[in-house]
């Protein structure tokens, strides 16, 4: 037998899938509170021991592992103007499993500088201007940081003209940086790959021994990727399928967590209705979303600010008198796992907001205009009414019974006509936890990746 054994230090467990490659199947799974403010491998050997006897002490074939532990990769993004280079550096860091902390816009504040110094970021990615454009904001920005108190890496993706000033400032105030092609080279014209793989490169190199991953390191092959970048990964897997089969096609992954609720979508999202016309930045084709505010344990107050008592009980199927007391609870007891009804009930109501929500910001919407020859239509963002598949992951799509309910949440309203969620998709949860196992053997075995991630896919609605 042929083991790979794919861990995923998650924020709040760590998750491992041991995949025999030769049957192509999922040969055991555990997972364990995850110890990183300690020593993590203390819960990983927590958890192998959860393993049937026979894969504890395996020869495995290759050991993989993403991580998303204490609280993954923070990134603040600094840009020239909002909705073009500050959105494709945010673009980017999303791109590649970072959580973006903040984006700026324009020249710094010295108030917005010490905010910045505050947030702390893991990296730091500075852009702005086309290349041959402005250079003055993207250089006024670099002296400030570089007079700033930041050690984190700052990735230099902005105008090229200005990389070597910039460079020079930045390393003479004792700075890390690091240069890319910029990310928006012309104007509508994205560039979001170079910083994609440097942002990986550093959370390979620098941010696994600031997040006290450097024991685990040593057990597996190296940690390859932020959590998120493998549900990604999987995601591009599942759509496109192998040479020798056929993918799935546009979909979208739906990740409910704890703390955030990350969407990912496979497709370009091209207007689809007569007479719509595309406004602003090119979508990527593999697009993902991070909402900060949307989790069922962390952020389960958050959803009640964000949506309202009456948006969960009308999700709820019983009355829950005390909402206010016992969403602060949860937010507290990050840990709660629901053994009554009225909880299940709760938590399916939670995660419903939340799906809503989450894939709402995700999708594009539609502006409708007048001009001199009558009604014109905007489309900003990705059309998904058309895609096929939609994809639950994460522990309430594992354990709550009423799983498919929750997706269909997420999909398009006639009483929002112009927010372009999915419309008649075909439904899915990953029932075995193993979407992130699936983005890593990508990595090693894309064929195998994809028939697994296929397997284990339990469909709903046919």
């Amino acid at each position: 037998m042929s083991l790979a054994l794919l861990i995923d230090f998650g924020s709040t467990y760590t998750k491992i899938v041991a995949v025999d490659l030769d049957r192509e199947e999922i040969a055991g799974y555990a997972q364990s509170c995850t110890t990183v403010q300690t020593d993590i491998m203390v819960g990983l050997r927590s958890a192998l021991s959860l393993l049937p006897p026979s894969l504890q002490n395996a020869p495995y074939a290759c050991k993989l592992s993403s991580s998303s532990a204490a609280g993954g990769l923070g990134m603040v993004t600094i840009g020239l103007i909002p909705e073009l280079s500050a959105e494709a550096a945010r673009r980017s860091a999303l791109g590649a499993g970072a959580k973006v902390i903040k984006v700026f816009s324009f020249k710094l504040t010295d108030r917005e500088v010490r905010e910045i110094e505050q947030i702390n970021p893991d990296i730091l990615l500075l852009a702005g201007g086309i290349d041959g454009g402005n250079s003055e904001v993207i250089l006024a920005n670099a002296a400030k940081l570089a007079r700033s108190r930041l050690t984190c890496p700052v990735l230099v993706a902005g105008n090229k003209a200005s990389g070597d000033d910039v460079v020079s400032l930045l390393r003479a105030a004792g700075k890390v940086p690091l240069v890319v092609d910029n990310v928006m080279p012309d104007v509508n014209v994205l560039n979001v790959e170079p910083a994609r793989a440097m942002i990986r490169k550093v959370f390979i190199e620098r941010i696994i021994a600031a997040k006290g991953l450097k024991k685990a390191e040593e057990f597996v092959e190296g940690i390859l990727m932020p959590t998120p970048t493998a549900v990604l990964n999987a995601a591009q897997v599942l759509a496109a399928g192998t040479g020798s089969e056929k993918g799935l096609g546009d979909l979208v992954i739906l990740d409910i967590g704890g703390a955030t609720t990350d969407v990912h979508s496979v497709g370009w999202g091209n207007p689809v209705q007569a007479g719509v016309v595309r406004k602003g930045l090119p979508e990527p084709y593999a697009k993902r979303t991070v909402e900060g505010d949307l989790g069922i344990r962390y952020n389960a107050e958050s959803i009640l600010k964000l949506c309202g008592a009456a948006a969960i009980r009308e999700n709820a199927s019983l009355p829950h008198p005390d909402l206010d007391k016992k969403l602060e609870c949860l937010s507290r007891e990050v840990g709660f796992v629901p053994d009554n009804p009225e909880d299940h009930d709760l938590d399916f109501a939670l995660a419903s907001c939340a799906a809503r929500a989450g894939m709402e910001r995700h999708a594009g919407t539609i502006e409708t205009l007048w001009g001199p020859h009558g009604q014109y239509f905007l489309q900003h963002g990705k059309d998904l009414t058309p895609v096929e598949h939609v994809i639950g992951t994460g522990g309430i799509f594992v354990h709550h019974p009423l799983a498919d309910g929750i997706l269909k949440k997420s999909l398009f309203n006639p009483g929002q006509p112009f927010s372009l969620r999915p419309k008649n998709p075909h439904l899915y949860t990953d029932a075995q936890y193993c979407l992130f196992a699936v983005g890593l053997l990508a990595e090693r075995h894309p064929e195998i990746a994809f028939r697994i991630g296929k397997k284990y896919l339990k469909k709903w609605n046919d």
